[in-house]
């Protein structure tokens, strides 16, 4: 018996604009509650919305990047809701003319290249924020009304976790790279929404969709999704259905609850919104933004393989991220060593920031530091070794490169006289293995270099002690 888990997102993502959707007020993470917002965010009455152009200009790069057809005609409706922190009653948002449909996101899975489609993208306004009080008050904080949206919906193409977790990481980056939000989901910039069944393969029957609201990081997402799945198919493995419903991630309890039976579209009750007049967009205006886009991730992808000569994998994952790519570029403009900055970024830098879940702009160096620090190994002044010791003391303290060798002492040594002493007190002092070399124990000779390196706290030059070592031995 085989299932074949079916997966639709909806993904909510806030604009980068300096002001709201329909007002002048501030578009700003936190403040002061309530200091954001105006009659129009309130919708009190006799108050008139206007659209912000630049909101619509944030949707156009979107659906440019995401290859969707731009609408030449676009119109706001009310859907009508219950939101208890939307003064208004309703939400202004699009229905059956959004800015953008049929579009498409690429993701590489093991099978090869997949594409996710993309129903639609369209422009709406944020509700507000409920705060609950221990004593069980409620209170709102409409700061947030009001901030520009957009909403992604894709088709029902994902059928895995992991699928929906490379195609979030895919739109993420994108959206980050054409500079329309920040999808900081510790701030709420980038909410998702999954729909999930399951269909038994053999026999046709399907469970209904499950929705599972605001999930606020991949790492929610791929759990909810995972246990969903398995809920589900227990359901069709008993000969029983889901109900259509709303349901939660709990983290805590590491399991989806019950919120609500889910309702159909008929239920928001769309209607035009009479006081934002419809709105014709220019085809040249379209071109324009178009024109005017950032470099997306695979354009830089190409252009890191040929400009740099990288490797297809390395440029892929200095160019996972606008911010990673940039701290590679602006590195290899002081070091001028592509390759090696490369490594160093992918290897050490990555690894790091992996281990400690921080970002490129977390770090407490310069892109000009560790340029200096390749360009200290690459001029002999330090080993390999030493430069990682180095580095992970530019981790934590953010000092110079420079100042880390000169205080600890770690200039490499690669004085021949200097050196000769060193090797030759080593050889003396453990002729069994010289005698195992000669005898073809090649890990004999990896045993004296170490003991060289350790003698000298592993600022001897390695090459040099290599050769050294090799030759001294000759001479025996």
């Amino acid at each position: 018996m085989g299932y074949k888990t079916i997966i639709g997102l909806e993904i909510h993502v806030e604009l980068m604009t300096k002001t709201k959707i329909f007002c002048s007020c501030i578009n700003a993470f936190g403040g002061d509650a309530n200091t954001h917002c105006c009659p129009v965010c309130l919708g009190l009455p006799g108050s008139i919305p206007k659209l912000n152009k630049a909101v619509l200009e944030y949707g156009i790069r979107a659906g440019i990047a995401f290859n969707c057809q731009i609408a030449d005609y676009v119109k706001m409706d009310k859907k009508h809701y219950f939101y208890p922190d939307l003064v208004k009653g309703y939400q202004t948002s699009q229905d059956d003319r959004p800015l953008c449909r049929d579009g498409y996101v690429e993701i590489e899975n093991e099978a090869g290249s997949k594409k996710i489609g993309l129903q639609r993208i369209h422009i709406e306004e944020d509700t507000g924020k409920s705060i609950h009080t221990e004593g069980g008050d409620t209170l709102i904080d409409y700061n947030r009304a009001g901030v520009p949206l957009i909403e992604i919906v894709t088709k029902p193409d994902i059928n895995t976790s992991e699928e929906a977790r490379m195609f979030l990481e895919n739109l993420r980056n994108t959206l980050k790279y054409i500079e329309v939000s920040d999808c900081k989901m510790e701030e709420g910039s980038l909410r998702c929404d999954v729909n999930i069944n399951v269909v038994d393969t053999e026999t046709g029957n399907k469970t209904n969709i499950t929705e599972l609201k605001n999930l606020n990081s991949f790492k929610a997402v791929v759990n909810a999704i995972e246990y969903e799945e398995k809920r589900h198919i227990d359901y069709l493995k008993r000969g029983e259905n889901t109900v259509k419903e709303t349901r939660r991630w709990n983290e805590l309890e590491n399991k989806t609850i019950s919120m609500r039976e889910k309702g159909g579209t008929e239920n928001y009750r769309y209607s035009v919104d009479v006081d934002i007049l419809p709105i014709k967009i220019d085809r040249y205006w379209i071109e324009e933004i178009r024109n005017n886009l950032p470099e997306l991730p695979h354009h830089k992808k190409e252009r890191f393989i040929k400009e740099y000569d990288l490797p297809e994998y390395d440029a892929g994952v200095l160019t996972q991220s606008k911010e990673i790519a940039q701290f590679y570029e602006e590195t290899n403009r002081y070091a001028k060593d592509p390759k090696q900055v490369s490594n160093w970024i992918m290897g050490d830098v990555l690894r790091r920031l992996n281990d400690e879940e921080l970002e490129v702009e977390d770090l407490k160096f310069k892109p000009k530091d560790l340029a200096d620090l390749i360009g200290f190994i690459n001029n002999g002044k330090i080993s390999n070794n030493i430069g990682k010791k180095v580095l992970r003391d530019m981790f934590e303290t953010g000092e110079k490169p420079e100042e880390i060798i000169k205080k600890k002492g770690l200039i490499q040594i690669s004085d021949e006289g200097e050196l000769k002493g060193i090797v030759e007190k080593v050889l003396h002092e453990n002729q069994q293995s010289i005698i195992d070399y000669r005898n073809g124990k090649d890990r004999a000779l990896g045993f004296l270099i170490g003991q060289v390196m350790k003698s000298t706290r592993g600022k001897a030059n390695p090459q040099m002690v290599n050769e050294m070592v090799k030759e001294m031995i000759e001479k025996r």
